[in-house]
Order: C-alpha cells, then structure tokens, then sequence
C-alpha cells in the first residue's frame, strides 16, 4: 500500500469498527482467544496499515525490503492482527473463520511455518518482540532501505527484562529507524498492571535510556495520527522513537472496557449480540 492510498479520518473509524466486529465474531466462534487487547489496538493498526505503512500485500515476502515493516510482539492479541492483515490485502477475509481451529493458519498466537502472508515472526512468547525489531531496522541501515520498522508491545509486557536489553542496544546503536509502541492499557492477565508488576514512570525510564518518547491516545484518531506523523518525522536523529499510547482493553464494547476479566475470555451469544449492536458499521462486510 503506498502513501497515495491512505484512509481518511472517517474511513478509518469505520474500518477500525468493522475490525471490532471481527474479533468479537472470531473469538465467541471457537469460544477462545484474547479480544480485550485486541479491541483496544485496533485504531492504532488500521492507522499503520492503512495511513502510515508502506507495504505491499501482493509482493509480501519475509524480508520486507523497500517496506515499512510491523512486529507484533505481544502475540495474544492476534485476533486484531489477522483482521486488519486481512482487510488490508494479505490474505481473504474470509479465513477469519478458520481461526484457532485444527489446520489452520490463523493459530492462538502468529506463527511463521504455516506461511501466513503478513506474518514475518512467531511473537507471543513476551518480551521478545523489540529485539526481533531492532535486528529487522538494523538490517534496513545495514542494507541502506530507507523505510522504518514498527512494534507493538503491551504494558505487562515490559515486565520481561529482555525488552529492557534491547531498549539499550537500541538506543546504543542508534537505531533511529525504529518506533515502538507500548499499549498502555493499565491491565494485564492478573489484574491492573500497577498491582502486578509495577512500571512505574515509563517515560523518565525510556529517556534515560536514550530514546525519544512521545504520548498518545491510542483510542482518538485525531490525537493517534499526528503522534505517529510525529514520530516518523523523528526518525533518522539518531534515537530510537517510543510511544507511550494509553487505550481502554477492551475498547468499544462497553462491558469489556477497562477490565483485565476481558483480557483471554470470548464473550457468549448474547454478549457477543451486545458487542455488535454496539460496533455499528455503515455497510458491515462480516466474513
């Protein structure tokens, strides 16, 4: 997808509902599956792959040269990922359906042998995604490609001291082509994340550790576009770019938001009829 095909505003919104729509519908289908996460980053996915990313679906290959290229690192929330993969071109919308099932290539978390377009590494395991993206931009200075590399990561997450290992490397190396997003919803599978483990102040510990951080709100497309043009417009100072982006788990479902209980459980029929009514899209295209 080049810049000349970017969304507007309105059509991202939409779109980012049609992407709710799926992960309620995928993961209430097999009674399995993480939608709070999920619901939460959906704007920020649909901005990427459909406003900020320069990518290809239709020349997809794993080492993504002369492409923006995007790591998620907290795997669970897998179902947002496969929807926007799909609705952006990488592979039918209708496989959606086939998620978390025997055979499938839509697994519980993103796996590479089964050969899913869009997918470039196995994540779910925690902590492992920021080093994964900074070999990948790396890479890309090494190679003189121009373009950035972007990841996700969740704010119980950086519980993982890995994450802290290559938030140095980063910053020592100068990886400048590199933007992370921490999705810092506040909650994690045991409860609120303050309660669990403790970040404290994020943004004082990435600045100390030589990178530029930046604040968003990851759930208002007006704040989440602007922060990532910022971003972009960041790269090549010589500092790798963080961005702290606060969202509600859950997000759009007004029962689900806000609550670790949504974190790894599917809704039942009547919830998910809730959540539905709830994601209304002008011309719905469910799969």
């Amino acid at each position: 997808m080049s810049a000349t095909a970017e969304k507007t505003t309105v059509e991202l919104r939409q779109l980012a509902a049609q992407v709710r729509r799926d992960i309620v519908r995928m993961v209430h289908a097999v009674n399995s599956g993480h939608p709070g996460g999920s619901l939460g980053c959906a704007d920020l996915l649909v901005a990427l792959y459909f406003h900020v990313m320069r990518h290809s679906p239709e020349n997809f290959d794993l080492n993504g040269a002369g492409q923006d290229l995007f790591f998620l690192s907290n795997g669970h929330i897998s179902p947002v990922f496969y929807s926007v993969l799909a609705r952006s071109g990488y592979f039918p919308v209708s496989e959606l359906m086939t998620f978390r099932k025997l055979d499938s290539r839509l697994q519980g978390h993103p796996t590479t042998h089964e050969g899913l377009p869009g997918v470039r590494v196995a994540s779910g395991s925690l902590g492992q995604g920021l080093s994964v993206a900074c070999g990948a931009a790396q890479a890309k200075k090494l190679n003189a490609d121009d373009r950035r590399v972007f990841v996700l990561m969740g704010d119980g997450e950086l519980q993982e001291g890995q994450i802290w290992e290559a938030a140095l490397y980063a910053a020592h190396h100068k990886i400048d082509n590199l933007i992370a997003v921490v999705d810092n919803n506040g909650q994690q599978i045991d409860g609120p994340t303050a309660q669990v483990g403790g970040n404290g102040d994020l943004r004082a510990k990435f600045e100390a550790f030589g990178w530029q951080v930046l604040a968003t709100d990851g759930n208002d497309f007006d704040q989440l576009l602007p922060t990532l043009a910022d971003a972009q417009q960041r790269s090549g100072q010589g500092q790798p770019v963080l961005i702290l982006m606060d969202t509600q788990m859950g997000y759009g479902v007004d029962f689900m938001m806000g609550s670790h209980k949504w974190h790894g459980v599917a809704p039942n029929d009547e919830q998910l009829g809730l959540a539905l009514q709830q994601l209304s899209v002008e011309a719905a295209s469910d799969y």
